[in-house]
This record gives structure tokens, sequence and C-alpha cells, in this order.
């Protein structure tokens, strides 16, 4: 389950930067694009609460992973909406690399993840 979890959210970010430079050059694909990012904000939760539940004893710092995971999705769909609306997305963008700093460290320090810390 941990390589579907990673296959997904690695697919989530690519299309987050596809979705992102294509409505900033308008393209007319952009919608249906960020709908299949969408489906893999979806999958990548699944996964990552399957892998939750599959930890014998969960400690405080799976589930601050969990919610800054939950986190990284929704600054992606501010800065998104953000783009859509032609606003600035600098506070989005903000959020969304502390956010995804603070996940990765989380996810490969934490037992479950690869052995890098």
């Amino acid at each position: 389950m941990t390589h579907a979890h990673i296959t997904s959210w690695l697919v989530m970010i690519i299309l987050f930067f596809i979705t992102v430079s294509m409505q900033r050059s308008g393209a007319a694909k952009a919608n249906i694009v960020q709908m299949i990012l969408r489906l893999f904000y979806i999958i990548t939760i699944i996964t990552g609460l399957l892998l939750l539940h599959s930890i014998a004893t969960i400690s405080g710092l799976y589930l601050l992973k969990a919610l800054a995971g939950l986190w990284v999705i929704g600054a992606m769909e501010m800065v998104l909406m953000a783009g859509k609306k032609g606003k600035s997305a600098a506070a989005g963008w903000t959020q969304w690399v502390i956010a995804l700093v603070v996940t990765l460290f989380l996810g490969l320090l934490l037992p479950l993840g690869f052995d890098v810390f």
C-alpha cells in the first residue's frame, strides 16, 4: 500500500504542475486535467487512510502527517482557484511549499517511510 500511496501523490504533484501551466497558458483542457487531479486527491487520501489504518499503534506524528497531507491538497486547490480567478496565488504557493516540506519530512522520518533520517 505504501507504493500505491507514493505513486498517487507523485502523480498528483505532476498533474498539479501540468494544470497550473495549462491554466496560465489559457488552454481549454485545463478543467479536464483538474478533474483528473481531483480524482488523484481522492486516491491519495484513500491510500493514506488505508496506511494509517494498517498501523498497529498510531502516534501523534502520523496524525500530524495526515493533517499536513490534507493541507498540501488544500493549498493546491487554493493555487488553482486563485489562478482560475486571475488573482495572486502567492499565499497558496507559500502554504503549498511549507506543507509539502512538512509532509515529506514527517513521511521520511516515521518508521513506515523510507529510512533517510
